[in-house]
């Protein structure tokens, strides 16, 4: 757990940090030589960084302070210096990473704090796992951004856990807690609206999630006091927000990165370059490993032109300032944390040295740490399904003499977006089939935590796959399992694997298991080194792609479908969900409003 007071320098830490500055007393540590970001102008400084125990004690000229051999020193001649990145807005579980594992990624490639919004964990394990995905025995200062609804709505799924709203008030005043995390932007009613009045009296931001909303739609979210949003993805939706005073996070996740569209016309962009940070928000291991964490968008803009002083303050200061962290890190300055890295190519954006809190911690992108957390049992074995799946679990009934039929279905764009649009597809026996020749696949959420036979079924494009299907554990937020496929056979084998493996991702074809992540923590995650996992995901994503799929990261997108607080449609175990309305649809056109088809009625 990163309490934010804990890491504010004790009294006699205080004093000796004093007794540092002032010339009386050697310190522990030196960064010598290097051009030091400065903490409060747009320079780069000649300084020395005098380091004290965990914190900084002074920033002096070069070669001021004279020390013996008992001092540890680091040689940053050549280089620039630089606070340690901060990912503004991360769920842990999306990097399929547990947070000790994370760190051992993250830190060498310079990222030292996340603020986390652990929705997935909630769901799963309720306060307990929220409480998990925020302690970590490693150099990674983890924040919390307090999932607001869990389940996200009780009247759309069932989920796993349910979490009190008394309890979601009270964990605002949490000493590890910055924000409330991301919430429904279509919800307009009074108990979301008075929980957001709760996180603004507690004094903590507000994460928003737009979702493409403009105009009146995004007036009535941001009314609510929002104050930063990480869906933007054009210039113009940048623009929109930042002079509705919003911060904006520039999103490079597995789903979507924004980063280069949105920095593709930098003159078009400048007005808001000093209200942005930078998060992975769901970036899985394999691209965490191959592109980077925050190093990735430092790089990224500095390539699109962005002067480099700028872009490091993107990634430190500049949100360090807005989450109201920056007493204790993001600035390298007097009575601040030590978290420090040594940058021998601005560019490049690879550090030679990391320092947290006092310590070297990292060297040359490895880590000089080994992750020591433990996991407990419970964590495990979180899978539920029926000892045998019924045979209609994904049957989509044709009207009687129907064939073909129409079905309201949904087109994968810019990651995680769902484009409504209406599909003709054949019947067989009196069942609906997915139509890989069109490339409209059926999917399915089936619920994995009550050990209950229930899906919600609809249909996709964009996946492309010819045949066969894959399958995870992780259908955000209620983290039920996801199902897309060419067949109902497939789809049932895939599901039939996870339960077998205890949860993560699998693909099909053919009757025969092509390729597996085991995540067994939670059905989300492995303890496993991230190497393994990392591994293991790109052996998963070329299995994919060899039957057709034309997603680079298929199962973090497929994790997304179901999302229904996106436009235009989502889905749960009870049912297909328009994102607009909030309400059920049917699968089959005509239709009325109502539950799909299932037993589970809506109530709205």
């Amino acid at each position: 757990m990163t309490a934010y007071t804990d890491l504010l320098p004790t009294t006699d830490e205080l004093v000796r940090l004093r007794a540092v500055a002032a010339g009386l007393e050697a310190p522990d540590l030196i960064v010598r030589g290097g051009l030091v970001q400065s903490p409060g102008t747009e320079e780069w400084l000649e300084r020395d960084v005098i380091v004290a125990g965990r914190h900084i004690a002074a920033l002096t000229p070069w070669g001021h302070v004279a020390v013996d051999d008992t001092v540890e020193q680091v040689d940053a001649r050549g280089s620039h210096v630089v606070p340690g990145f901060i990912d503004t807005h991360l769920h842990i579980e999306y990097t399929n990473l547990t947070p000790g594992e994370l760190a051992r990624l993250s830190v060498p490639r310079g990222t030292t704090t996340v603020l986390t919004d652990p929705n997935g964990a909630a769901n799963v394990w309720g306060t307990a796992g929220m409480d998990l995905l925020r302690r970590t025995r490693t150099p990674l200062h983890i924040f919390e951004q307090v999932s607001p609804t869990t389940p996200t709505s009780a009247e759309l799924e069932r989920g796993g856990q349910v979490i009190a709203e008394e309890v979601v008030r009270a964990r605002l005043h949490d000493d590890d807690t910055v924000t409330l995390g991301e919430s429904n932007p279509f919800d307009l009613g009074e108990l979301s609206t008075g929980r957001f009045r709760a996180a603004l009296a507690a004094g903590r931001r507000l994460t928003g999630h737009t979702a493409s909303q403009t105009g009146e739609s995004l007036w009535g979210y941001l009314a609510a006091g929002i104050g930063d949003d990480h869906n933007a993805r054009t210039v113009d939706e940048v623009l929109e927000r930042v002079r509705l005073g919003t911060r904006i996070t520039v999103m490079g996740s597995s789903l979507t990165d924004n980063t280069g569209p949105l920095f593709a016309d930098l003159d078009a962009i400048a007005p808001a370059l000093r209200s942005l940070s930078f998060c992975a928000d769901d970036k899985h291991a394999l691209d965490l490993s191959t592109e980077g964490h925050i190093d990735h968008h430092v790089r990224a803009v500095i390539r699109a032109g962005v002067d480099p002083q700028l872009a490091y303050r993107m990634a430190t200061t500049q949100p360090a300032l807005y989450y109201r962290l920056d007493q204790v890190l993001g600035v390298l300055a007097p009575s601040r944390l030590a978290d420090i890295l040594v940058i021998p190519d601005l560019a490049d954006v690879r550090p030679a040295v990391v320092v947290v809190a006092g310590e070297i911690v990292a060297r040359d992108g490895e880590a000089l740490f080994a992750n020591t957390d433990v996991i407990p049992h419970w964590a495990r074995d979180t899978v539920h399904l029926p000892a045998e799946l019924p045979a209609d679990l994904f049957s989509v009934p044709a009207p009687t003499g129907a064939d073909p039929v129409h079905v309201r279905a949904m087109e994968m764009y810019d990651g995680y977006f769902k484009r409504a649009f209406t599909a003709r597809l054949p019947v067989d026996d009196g069942e609906v089939l997915a139509d890989p020749a069109q490339d409209v696949l059926k999917i399915a959420v089936v619920d994995r935590h009550r050990g209950e036979a229930i899906s919600g079924i609809g249909f996709v494009r964009g996946f492309g796959l010819r045949r066969g299907a894959i399958a995870i554990t992780m259908n955000c937020p209620n983290m039920n399992i996801s199902v897309v496929g060419a067949d109902d056979a497939s789809m049932r084998l895939a599901v039939e694997e996870l339960g077998r493996m205890g949860g993560g991702f699998v693909t099909v074809a053919d009757g025969e298991v092509l390729a597996r992540v085991p995540l067994p923590v939670g059905g989300m995650m492995s303890d496993a080194p991230f190497e393994e996992t990392a591994a293991a995901l790109a052996a998963g994503h070329a299995a994919t792609h060899a039957l057709g799929c034309r997603i680079p990261s298929p199962y973090i997108i497929l994790s997304f479908v179901g999302l229904y607080v996106v436009p235009d449609l989502g889905l749960t175990e009870l049912g297909l969900i328009d994102a607009a309305t909030q309400r059920f649809v049917d699968v089959l056109l005509p239709g009325p409003v109502d539950a799909c088809g299932h037993e589970h009625e809506a109530t709205s």
